[in-house]
């Protein structure tokens, strides 16, 4: 049983922006993976830090808790300009995760936000809410454990699969459920489509791309992930996610890049490369969980 002076300890490392990046990120999933009201607390303490990769992992975490108790704080995030719009988009789609049709007027009215990554995210959660009214059954439940913007299609064939999700005529909703569908079915012709989709034309859609790719931790796409890691001329929101989906690969052909852009001038790609490379030590290395919060303050007492 977990105390709520360990819990008050996690959420303490999680709001000192003294601490190192990498120990406030294991120290927020540690928190995720507890959950409850006071976890929830904890991590929306943090959305007035100045690190928009932690606040934009904030949300994305308060979403795949589905605890409606973090609506409130979501809804704010959202719609608060001030916040850097990785995070906002992040926040729209974390309610969408939560799964509650009361937010739908709030995600409609933010999905003609003149930030198209907010509006295409606040679009995606109005279709995904939609998608579970109209379906009795919820969408089954991911094979990497995670609560995903949008339903895998049924679809299982990864010809027909990549056909609608490298077609930017098709609505974005179809798109990403092709998308969640090839990282299912997994192999590398699966991956090889879905790398595919790094040169589409929305910043929004490339960055799930490479979110997915790092779920599925396959090397055949570590040239495609490099090569838009290093491209300035990229999204810095693609870039990040490009960063931590070679951490989660960690092979050694990822490290170079990693290493060379963990001084980016972007700071959301240079601390993504940080966080990174503490991922890449965390899967070469023995201990037994990436979110030891708890696991350090039991063994330091």
């Amino acid at each position: 049983m977990v105390t709520e002076q360990e819990v008050e300890a996690i959420g303490r490392t999680l709001v000192d922006a003294a601490q190192p990046l990498p120990a406030r990120f294991r120290a927020l999933f540690t928190l995720r993976n507890l959950g409850g009201r006071a976890a929830v607390e904890w991590i929306s303490r943090a959305f007035g830090d100045g690190s928009e990769l932690l606040k934009h992992e904030l949300a994305y975490c308060l979403g795949q808790m589905q605890d409606e108790a973090a609506i409130p704080v979501l809804i704010r995030v959202l719609e608060d300009t001030a916040q850097e719009p990785m995070v906002r988009h992040e926040a729209g789609e974390a309610l969408g995760a939560i799964g509650n049709p009361e937010v739908l007027d709030v995600l409609k009215r933010y999905s003609q936000d003149p930030v198209v990554e907010v509006a295409e995210t606040c679009q995606l959660a109005v279709r995904r809410l939609e998608w579970l009214q109209n379906n009795k059954e919820q969408p089954g439940r991911s094979p990497y454990l995670s609560v995903d913007p949008a339903p895998p299609a049924e679809e299982t064939d990864v010809a027909k699969l990549r056909e609608i999700l490298l077609d930017e005529s098709q609505e974005l909703f179809e798109r990403y459920r092709a998308m969640f569908a090839l990282r299912n079915v997994g192999g590398q012709a699966a991956v090889l489509a879905l790398a595919e989709g790094l040169r589409c034309g929305s910043a929004l859609f490339r960055h799930e791309i490479g979110y997915v790719l790092g779920q599925l931790q396959d090397e055949a796409c570590v040239p495609q992930l490099t090569a838009a890691l290093c491209s300035r001329a990229e999204s810095p929101m693609v870039r990040h996610e490009c960063a931590e989906a070679l951490g989660s690969i960690a092979r050694p052909c990822c490290l170079r890049a990693l290493r060379a852009f963990a001084g980016d001038e972007e700071r959301v790609v240079r601390e993504s490369c940080q966080v990174a490379l503490d991922m890449y030590e965390y899967e070469n290395g023995a201990q037994f969980q990436y979110a030891d919060g708890l696991c350090k303050l039991q063994a330091s007492s």
